[in-house]
């Protein structure tokens, strides 16, 4: 009979993150193939987990079409070579697909109708940029004006809660921009990204083959100065600028899910256990709220408050969308316990595949912080939502450090 169950994280994994478009590394590279090298690095760093164990594989794609199509989860998982008795499915909450793929497969495995789940998310936005798959959103939003035309224009978005919080200034904003691309650059001088990264093959222009073993987007050199005097896109004399903004990116996420009876049974060694979740809708003109009433329920859920985290992994869509969240929960700018290794301006946002390089990244700090014993992932979604996951240290000791 099925029991109810704990959920963890047992590992995850992802490619490096490319640059989207013909001069990135990934212009030749198809996105199930990012995903299958995803699902084979997981698999081949826990032996100790039978294939023919996992059961089941969700990964998300905000665009599910070409490459990314054919219910990709199944797909990847076939070519990654697991067994053909695992399923595996598609599934869609823009930049929370691969959150929403953890939070599917926790609700299966809590439940006690999985044991082992695989979930992660993809996006190649050079080959399928934001809005480019045919979709054919219903007149009714326009005519009704349920939403507003820019509403999916993430920077018009951005732009607004410049508008509605003018203490968000854009040197606050372009402040947090540079830190995230210092602290990026740390982390990967220090080693900390490299251990959950998989190495991925790739073709240049003139077919020679190379290996792409690092982000692609990081721009170390970063400025003040630099972020002052560049272009504001989104509106004529604005705020938000590239140097402020994710940028388009390529590539693949894959987690590890188990259950407390399969963990004890494999012999696992979980790296995070789930406490709560929750998801939250906003207006969607002002879609980068949306963290601040999902991390609400995610926290009553848990009967925890926001002096409990220690640890914060949060999605950085645009500087002042995190801004705004920080500024809600009295948060400074630079806290030390917020996105430590940087974030996605440094990074880069390959949409639905973030939310599991959120949940990658503070798994291993947990293991740099036994003093810390909740953390959190965070993130905005277009359309106006906000997904947010709670988590629990395993290697929580209960000592304080300086």
């Amino acid at each position: 009979m099925a029991e109810i169950s704990d959920v963890f994280f047992v590992d995850g994994m992802r490619t490096p993150f490319g640059r989207a478009g013909e001069k990135g590394m990934y212009w030749r590279t198809r996105a199930d193939d990012l995903v299958v090298k995803a699902i084979i690095g997981v698999m081949e760093r826990n032996p100790q987990v039978p294939a023919e164990r996992v059961d089941d594989v969700a990964i998300a794609a905000t665009t599910q079409q070409g490459d990314q199509g054919l219910t990709i989860g199944r797909t990847a998982a076939i070519l990654a070579g697991l067994p053909q008795s695992v399923p595996g499915f598609a599934i869609d909450r823009m930049c929370a697909g691969a959150m929403t793929s953890v939070a599917t497969m926790a609700g299966s495995i809590g439940f006690g109708m999985y044991d082992v789940a695989l979930a992660g998310g993809v996006e190649h936005m050079g080959r399928h940029p934001l809005g480019g798959g045919g979709a054919d959103p219903n007149p009714r939003f326009l005519t009704e004006k349920l939403v507003s035309a820019d509403a999916l224009n993430m920077g018009v978005t951005a732009e607004r809660l410049h508008d509605r919080f003018p203490h968000l200034t854009k040197e606050r904003a372009d402040r947090f921009g540079m830190l995230s691309q210092h602290k990026a650059e740390a982390a990967y001088r220090a080693g900390r990204f490299q251990p959950d990264l998989v190495p991925v093959a790739v073709t240049g222009a003139d077919g020679a083959w190379g290996l792409a073993t690092e982000d692609e987007g990081r721009r170390p050199e970063t400025t003040m100065e630099g972020l002052a005097h560049l272009k504001t896109p989104f509106r004529p004399h604005g705020r938000v600028t590239a140097g402020t903004s994710s940028p388009l990116t390529d590539g693949a996420t894959v987690s590890l899910l188990a259950g407390g009876k399969a963990v004890r049974e494999l012999g696992l060694k979980p790296k995070m256990r789930l406490v709560s979740y929750a998801f939250a809708g906003v207006q969607p003109e002002v879609m980068g709220i949306g963290p601040i009433p999902s991390t609400q329920k995610a926290l009553a859920k848990a009967g925890l408050t926001i002096d409990d985290i220690g640890l914060f992994e949060l999605n950085e869509a645009f500087a002042v969308q995190v801004l705004s969240f920080l500024d809600h929960y009295g948060i400074a700018d630079d806290d030390p316990r917020v996105n430590p290794w940087g974030g996605a301006i440094a990074l880069g946002h390959p949409l639905a595949a973030s939310g599991v390089r959120l949940m990658i990244q503070l798994a291993a700090q947990f293991a740099e912080h036994p003093e810390v014993r909740y953390g959190l992932t965070a993130m905005c979604v277009g359309l106006g939502q906000g997904g947010s996951v709670v988590w629990e240290n395993p290697y929580y000791d209960g000592k304080r450090r300086k």
